[in-house]
């Protein structure tokens, strides 16, 4: 098993934007390498640390770092809000996306980068791969889920090359994907700029893990279950998980949805956070010289009123 290396991003950032209560309860719905955990742990006394991942591995490792101080959870977060039974929380924590240990551990298949089966699952007791995604889904529905989760150009040309190449064959690693994506994007697009198939194993990453599906939901559930004065902090790293964080605080902020000509409020609607982030914290510089995978992310903090 490959060694659990992961850098947590905007750490200082995340820490001072939840101001630790050190009575407080505290969910990180992420718990990955246990970076941010670490330091929320530290500022704690008589509180607790919820921590969940989907990733059994994430768990074993931080059992190793951080030892029983917090209460570990094997689940996807969105299935452990919905259903919370632990009592108010002081702060919640979403460091959303892959970690770098799932892409640097080449049988994972998550990343281009090294040849491997095509797997993706952060939970690998579910059956969904991200083989079966490329063999089973029919042409259309690859189009449109390239479009979708990864804003895929060409979308439509890979999802056809797709189709033909496993009618001869299926397509069961990484780096046969790859050769397809790149045979279907123009030479002058595919040696500018970014991999060429970095928003195609994007996308197939993110239907794979359900990553998107009832993100705003329990980003509104989370508020929920904040005390008065707790906080959500949230980091994605692109532009789907970031508006759909930020719909779900403007949401939560607004005190009333009725028809702009309605002459009462029927709604029953109250303003349950205020946006503490007006605009999303960026990276430093410094932090993108030592961590350059933090190039995308973006943080957003709300306090429940």
């Amino acid at each position: 098993m490959a060694e659990f290396r992961h850098i947590p991003v905007m750490l200082d950032e995340v820490i001072e934007g939840l101001r630790i209560n050190p009575k407080g309860n505290y969910l990180d719905c992420t718990l990955g390498g246990g970076g941010h955990s670490s330091e929320i742990l530290k500022r704690l006394t008589t509180g607790r640390l919820f921590a969940v991942d989907k990733d059994e591995d994430a768990i074993a490792f931080a059992r190793k770092r951080l030892g029983e101080a917090p209460t570990y959870i094997h689940a996807d977060f969105k299935d452990t809000i919905g259903s919370w039974e632990g009592g108010k929380l002081q702060g919640v924590l979403m460091d959303l996306g892959v970690s770098s240990y799932q892409l640097d551990t080449p049988e994972r298949g998550f990343s281009y980068r090294y040849d491997a089966p095509l797997d993706m699952r952060m939970d690998r007791s579910v059956s969904l791969t991200a083989e079966e995604v490329v063999n089973e889904y029919s042409e259309k529905a690859l189009t449109e889920l390239l479009f979708k989760y990864g804003e895929e150009p060409y979308a439509r040309k890979i999802a056809y090359n797709i189709v033909k190449a496993r009618g001869e064959n299926a397509i069961t690693n990484t780096s046969e994907l790859v050769r397809i994506i790149e045979r279907s994007i123009p030479p002058k697009i595919r040696y500018g700029g970014s991999h060429p198939a970095k928003r195609v194993f994007q996308a197939i990453r993110i239907e794979v893990n359900g990553e998107l599906s009832g993100l705003f939901e329990a980003v509104l559930a989370a508020i929920k279950l904040l005390e008065k004065g707790g906080r959500i902090a949230v980091i994605t790293f692109h532009s789907l998980e970031d508006r759909i964080v930020k719909q779900a605080f403007k949401y939560a902020e607004t005190e009333c949805i009725c028809p702009p000509k309605t002459p009462i409020c029927t709604c029953g609607k109250v303003s349950e956070v205020e946006i503490i982030t007006k605009k999303p914290i960026l990276p430093s510089e410094e932090e993108l010289e030592i961590n350059p995978r933090a190039k995308s992310a973006k943080l957003r903090i709300a306090e429940k009123k």
